[in-house]
């Protein structure tokens, strides 16, 4: 059999046989499905970006063309390969305490207000897309420090994301020393062990975090989410920017409806809900509260305005 003919077969790759370029008509079926699938739109110029994060399931999987991947996906509804393809595209960068003008307005407003008039029982916050783990641990670190046990306060922190290769590594809470300098030093020092033996060169959350965060896999594009709400905090930082106007707003309404009342809601520095809707009020930029009558403030802030 030809080398053609073996492609529109399907048939697997021969030693030292490359994978067929992607054509214009593959890239489209992939462009739809991964719109469809999480809501993610792919432009033009993200052609070479598919392929690059795509060609390694291809080789696993002893495929020659996309065709044939998009065939086992699709027709074959391969459920298993459809994860591990949504793992391949989904972008995963992330660090401690990043973005720290939110960190920083968290413990000079949030927090003492929580402290003024009593914080809830149970202070319930939900990072999602959480990527390796550095967003809710940050936020474990913190929460802890200012209301430990003898406080009386119940943290629970709920940490989802698309991809499930990124959540067995922020399950496992291990990372490179390199790392160590984008946490304060008072939380590493209390938080972080140092590894030994055969984990040297790395660090680990010590248990009294690990215990705060509860990790799942949920993609945000899906019709309904399988948390039980209301949460204080919600963190959805970098992940809109991904999404065409029509999921963002859906998004940003699903995690309203389980934003608590005076709950904050923060997206990433490059995101903005001005002009895409009125059922938020700006706290601060990039933090959002449900919509109040003008002056009423949240958290502690009067001068929130509507988006």
């Amino acid at each position: 059999m030809t080398v053609a003919a073996r492609r529109a077969a399907h048939t697997p790759l021969e030693a030292g046989e490359r994978i067929r370029e992607i054509s214009e008509r593959e890239f489209a079926l992939f462009q739809a499905l991964i719109l469809r699938e999480a809501g993610i739109y792919l432009a033009p110029a993200k052609k070479a970006l598919l392929v690059g994060r795509l060609s390694k399931r291809l080789r696993a999987l002893d495929l020659p063309t996309f065709g044939a991947y998009y065939t086992r996906i699709v027709d074959q509804d391969d459920r298993a390969e459809r994860v591990h393809m949504l793992d391949c595209i989904s972008t995963n960068e992330t660090h401690f305490f990043r973005e720290p003008r939110q960190f920083e307005f968290l413990e000079r407003h949030v927090i003492p207000a929580w402290k003024e008039r009593g914080a809830p029982r149970i202070l319930r916050v939900w990072s999602a897309g959480c990527s390796t783990g550095e967003e809710p641990y940050s936020l474990a670190m913190m929460l802890l420090h200012h209301f430990p046990p003898s406080a009386g306060r119940q943290i629970e922190i709920l940490a989802t994301d698309i991809s499930t290769r990124v959540l067995a590594k922020a399950e496992s809470a291990v990372w490179p020393l390199d790392k160590a300098p984008e946490i304060p030093t008072a939380y590493r020092k209390a938080y972080m062990l140092r590894g030994t033996a055969s984990q040297e060169g790395n660090m680990k959350a010590a248990p009294e975090i690990r215990a705060l965060v509860r990790f799942e896999r949920l993609n945000l594009n899906d019709e309904r989410y399988p948390v039980s709400g209301p949460f204080d905090l919600i963190f959805c930082r970098n992940v809109l920017i991904y999404f065409q106007m029509e999921t963002k707003l859906k998004v940003i309404h699903r995690l309203l409806g389980v934003l608590a009342p005076d709950g904050l809601l923060f997206l990433g520095h490059a995101e903005s809900l001005n002009a895409v809707t009125d059922r938020v009020t700006t706290v601060v930029p990039t933090v959002y509260t449900h919509a109040k009558a003008k002056g009423t403030g949240a958290a502690g802030r009067p001068e929130a305005r509507t988006a």
